[in-house]
């Protein structure tokens, strides 16, 4: 009795945050519109509750659950109070938007809870049945997310696409599980590894699952080729809900990544660095190179995105645990650009119309000079420019591949991020050296512009000070590897 209440004592914060979820969609059937505030305070009083949840497991060695299915360690933790913390600030930025479009529902937070339970149970996760189970939910939360405007036809049109690739991608990845199992006989990932050690195993056949495995996991994070669903729901989607799928979901294909290449399946590390390479080298080169050609913002910033997956993956490709130190870090500061950007077009689109083009920037800094200076921090960390912490993101994954003696894609990840500049500058150049006929009239959310500004400084504090957040990645990576 005492060992199945320490085990559901581990899986606490997954349990709180389901029940919410369920509680807050059943309350929403009973609140007035008025008052759907209500449902807001609860969705951030869920994610509290479930930092402490989690916080209160402690910072030790790797803890087990249900036949060593659940694993709760120091990577589980970090990923956690990130996702917590990420999901938090995307209500903060999102209260006000979905208030004005009158889609401030319980729908809303309820999948967002139900996505975040998804991300939970892939971080920690190191059973293919419980991880298959997390991404399901995760992936149908998500459908359901970007199609919440009913009435929008490119939501519509986003939420059928990514439905489709969706499945399919998940349908990969369900083979690839399933080949591991056939070979095994175990749905245990460290029982696979062993055994993939220990047996002879045909290894032509054991690559090929390895492929659909990595091609599941690539779609997740949008890495070319598997990159197709990426713009067009960023595009198709209201705004809270592309920041969203831009940052939460991040962490657990991180996560799985981790625990199926590293955890798993590190004795094939020679087959899968070479896949990594291809997808990290392909998405900077596509990423960077075709959103240049951009003119719409969020489909930019999509593009964008899919440069940032190459960065990250080339910290993975290196195989060491400084590797992962450098991309997990890099994910870190990677979401709270991300967070940061989409918190500003949804600032400065709050009445009558959305920041839709990169010229609708235009003059931003005459009319909205603090929102223009914030949005120049964020684009210059996006670029990688010192002192602000994007620049040691990149310096940090570079390095780790350079001290494996591997120069030749450090020199093109240089040369993609110098391309890459390119159109984060013009964002600045349009703000502060272009003038616009038209006038943004927006009311400034004072709340919002002080998270905001919390958020686009921390990008600047944290640049001067990187060894902080360096420090805690390392310990993360550290306990786990």
């Amino acid at each position: 009795m005492s060992n199945l209440i320490s085990q559901l004592t581990l899986l606490s914060p997954e349990i709180f945050v389901a029940l919410m979820a369920m509680l807050i969609l059943l309350l929403d059937l009973f609140i007035q519109d008025k008052n759907k505030h209500l449902i807001y305070g609860l969705s951030q009083l869920t994610l509290l509750v479930a930092g402490l949840l989690t916080a209160s497991l402690g910072f030790s060695e790797p803890q087990f659950a249900f036949k060593d299915m659940f694993v709760f360690d120091s990577l589980a933790l970090f990923l956690k109070m990130m996702s917590f913390i990420t999901l938090s600030i995307v209500f903060i930025y999102s209260r006000n938007y979905l208030l004005n479009k009158k889609l401030l529902t319980g729908e809303y937070f309820s999948l967002s809870l139900f996505a975040l339970l998804g991300v939970m149970l892939m971080i920690s996760s190191r059973n293919l049945l419980l991880m298959y189970m997390g991404l399901e939910l995760l992936s149908l939360s998500l459908y359901a997310l970007i199609a919440l405007n009913r009435d929008d036809k490119k939501s519509n049109e986003a939420a059928i696409k990514y439905f489709v690739l969706g499945a399919l991608a998940s349908g990969l990845l369900l083979y690839g599980m399933s080949m591991l199992y056939g070979f095994s006989g175990s749905l245990d990932l460290y029982t696979i590894g062993n055994i993939i050690q220990t047996q002879e195993i045909n290894s032509e056949l054991l690559v090929f699952g390895l492929v659909f495995i990595v091609v599941g996991i690539a779609f997740k994070l949008g890495a070319v080729p598997f990159q197709m669903w990426v713009p067009d729901v960023y595009e198709g989607s209201i705004t809270p809900v592309t920041m969203m799928i831009s940052t939460v979901p991040k962490f657990a294909a991180v996560a799985m990544l981790i625990r199926f290449l590293f955890q798993g399946l590190d004795y094939l590390i020679v087959d899968w660095q070479q896949m990594l390479l291809i997808m990290a080298i392909l998405s900077m080169i596509i990423g960077n190179i075709t959103a240049i050609a951009q003119k719409k913002i969020k489909r930019m910033l999509a593009y964008s995105t899919i440069s940032h997956i190459g960065f990250i993956l080339l910290g993975f490709y290196v195989g060491t645990i400084g590797g992962v130190q450098a991309s997990i870090f890099y994910l870190t500061t990677y979401i709270m650009m991300t967070l940061a950007v989409f918190g500003l077009i949804i600032l400065l689109s709050n009445t009558q119309k959305s920041i839709e083009f990169i010229d609708d920037l235009k003059g931003l800094s005459q009319t909205k000079p603090w929102e223009a200076f914030l949005m120049m921090i964020v684009m210059f960390s996006l670029a990688g420019i010192p002192p602000t912490i994007g620049f040691y993101a990149k310096f940090s994954v570079l390095q780790a591949v350079i001290d494996q003696e591997v120069i030749w894609p450090a020199v093109v990840a240089i040369i993609m991020a110098l391309i890459g500049m390119y159109y984060y500058l013009r964002i600045i150049r349009l703000m502060y050296f272009e003038k616009s006929d038209k006038k943004l009239k927006t009311k400034t959310s004072l709340p919002m512009l002080s998270v905001l500004t919390i958020n686009a400084g921390g990008l600047l504090v944290l640049g001067i000070f990187p060894k902080t957040l360096m420090s805690i990645s390392a310990l993360a990576v550290g306990g786990s590897l």
